[in-house]
């Protein structure tokens, strides 16, 4: 279903699109814990160790490709909100031919070069094997990865975001079979478990591009669409290139943190990889729903209606709040019933690491439920480069209070969780301010 989202009530628009958005993502993350879950359980704490320190890479690289993805997605809601559906056809066959070409390329480089990324996180070498192999299958399935993000881009820039979560959904059921029959009935350790997810996202993304080219009218491309214009790719390079930026400085701070908290050891690890697949699957909703609110934004821009954009901003503003808190109260109260999820009750030091991350992020998440609307608002607007700006300061703070704060003895690795709400914090003080310049000046 094509939502338009020039017309409806912003609280009910934002709020409709996001949640097919949500569910979807909340499959995807199922999928995830799932990996998480068999190989905590099944396979045992190193292997969970490998997995953890095989994900922030594997998300750096993927969210390159989700940021071009994402960046053209805007471009996709601009010209559908003027309903200029012949601009809209060219962009779409641009940019899926040029991002397509990039990540054949970058997954040919990615498998080559694995072990030197993680010697370079300082992968310990107890966990090194097991997190190359995995890696490598990962890399190696990057086009999946494309595909299915292209097309859920595409779909969801236009309003229908319940077509991905059909597909997202198919893709969580078959990782979630194929990781039990590989790791237990196969015995395939690790390489079982990234092959479950290569295959899943092979046959989802497949079949969500089949369906949106053939179902859909308004994009399907024919001959005619099939031309280089200049001013289009210049819009989807500009836009692609800032949001991959964007994503990529996200991805890129993870993995210098991953790094140290590398550096603490196998436990360390495990409890940073439980606690933070809990803490994902937690803002989760508020990032959702800052990316309905960007394609909220973006079609509005399109229709010229600032007085509805501004509007929208004070309707997600109060969302954010109510579910935040609500979110706040239900992580911090069962955080070590969610850590025993992930790991066995006997790895009490384990759990107990998990415990104090979450304990002191929870607090913290009406923080992050407000950058991600901020993200989303800049993004929509055009204003990528504010994006930008905002998360190199969120996680360029991150990265530096972490090093600076576990350097102190009497601090340790508790300085890794500090860091988060510290960086979050100072990047909605400037999104906030650089908001109500735009609006006092009437730049949107």
């Amino acid at each position: 279903m094509v939502i338009d989202m020039t017309k409806e009530n912003p609280t009910k628009a934002i709020l409709t699109f996001a949640f097919p958005i949500l569910v979807g993502n909340l499959f995807q993350q199922l999928y995830n814990i799932v990996d998480s879950v068999v190989v905590g359980r099944f396979i045992g704490k190193n292997a969970l160790a490998a997995v953890g320190s095989s994900f922030m890479l594997m998300n750096f690289f993927s969210y390159i490709i989700i940021g071009l993805c994402l960046g053209a997605s805007v471009v996709y809601s601009h010209f559908f909100g003027e309903k200029n559906y012949s601009s809209l056809k060219k962009t779409i066959f641009i940019s899926f031919s040029a991002i397509s070409i990039f990540t054949a390329i970058l997954s040919i480089l990615l498998v080559v070069n694995t072990r030197h990324m993680l010697l370079l996180i300082k992968t310990p070498q107890s966990i090194l094997e097991s997190s190359q192999h995995y890696l490598q299958i990962i890399f190696g399935g990057l086009i999946f990865i494309f595909l299915f993000n292209a097309c859920s881009a595409l779909l969801r820039s236009i309003g229908d975001s319940r077509t991905p979560l059909y597909f997202l959904i198919l893709a969580a059921i078959i990782n979630i079979v194929l990781d039990l029959v590989f790791v237990i009935v196969f015995n395939m350790g690790v390489v079982g478990v990234a092959l479950a997810t290569i295959i899943a996202q092979a046959v989802s993304s497949i079949l969500c591009l089949i369906y949106a080219f053939i179902k859909i009218p308004i994009i399907r491309i024919s001959r005619e669409d099939m031309v280089f214009d200049k001013n289009i790719a210049l819009m989807v390079g500009k836009y692609g290139f800032l949001t991959s930026i964007q994503q990529s400085i996200m991805t890129f701070g993870m993995v210098c943190v991953q790094g140290l908290v590398n550096t603490f050891g196998p436990d360390t690890i495990a409890a940073f990889t439980a606690a933070g697949k809990i803490d994902s699957i937690a803002y989760l909703p508020v990032q959702d729903f800052g990316n309905a609110f960007s394609t909220y934004i973006a079609q509005n821009k399109g229709a010229k209606n600032a007085s509805r954009i501004i509007e929208g901003v004070k309707s997600a503003s109060r969302t954010i709040i109510i579910f935040c808190l609500i979110l706040s109260v239900i992580i911090f109260v069962s955080s070590s019933n969610l850590m025993r999820i992930f790991v066995n009750a006997n790895e009490v030091n384990v759990i107990n690491l998990g415990v104090e991350y979450l304990s002191v992020i929870s607090i913290f998440y009406v923080l992050i439920g407000f950058l991600f609307m901020f993200y989303g608002f800049f993004r929509g607007i055009g204003a990528l480069r504010v994006s930008l700006i905002l998360t190199v300061i969120s996680l360029g703070t991150r990265v530096i209070m972490a090093y600076t704060l576990s350097s102190i003895p009497q601090i340790a690795q508790r300085g890794i969780w500090w860091s988060v709400p510290i960086g979050w914090a100072l990047a909605d003080s400037i999104g906030f301010i650089t908001y109500r310049k735009m609006k006092k000046n009437e730049l949107f």
